[in-house]
């Protein structure tokens, strides 16, 4: 079964990417920064990983950038998910490594098809 790791400091948003990733039938952890989601990584590796970029403690580019730069952990794709929509954020979030940006709000059916895209 794939595991996904949704890295949110909002529980609203977390529940709703769990919500959305339930037809999948996938293994949903979650994490509300990016120091606990690195525990979580460290712990079990994800397939994948869903984060914010604006949180306490560890944001989502910092997240991305140590995904990346870890030999065990560089393969996975990484969706950068944020209401930080210009150009320069989506590219600074490429820059880090981000396999994939969706601009907040976006549709269930665009986060389901790049999460297929990427597995």
């Amino acid at each position: 079964m794939l595991t996904i790791l949704i890295v949110d400091d909002n529980k609203a948003i977390r529940k709703m990417l769990v919500e959305l990733l339930n037809p999948l039938k996938v293994n949903v952890l979650e994490a509300a920064n990016g120091i606990e989601a690195q525990k979580k990584i460290q712990e079990k590796i994800p397939d994948l990983i869903i984060t914010d970029v604006v949180m306490p403690q560890m944001n989502g580019y910092q997240l991305c950038r140590w995904i990346k730069n870890n030999p065990s952990t560089k393969h996975i794709p990484v969706v950068v998910s944020s209401t930080k929509g210009e150009g320069f954020d989506i590219k600074w979030a490429e820059k880090q490594g981000a396999d994939a940006y969706l601009v907040k709000p976006f549709q269930g059916i665009e986060l389901l098809n790049t999460i297929k895209r990427l597995l």
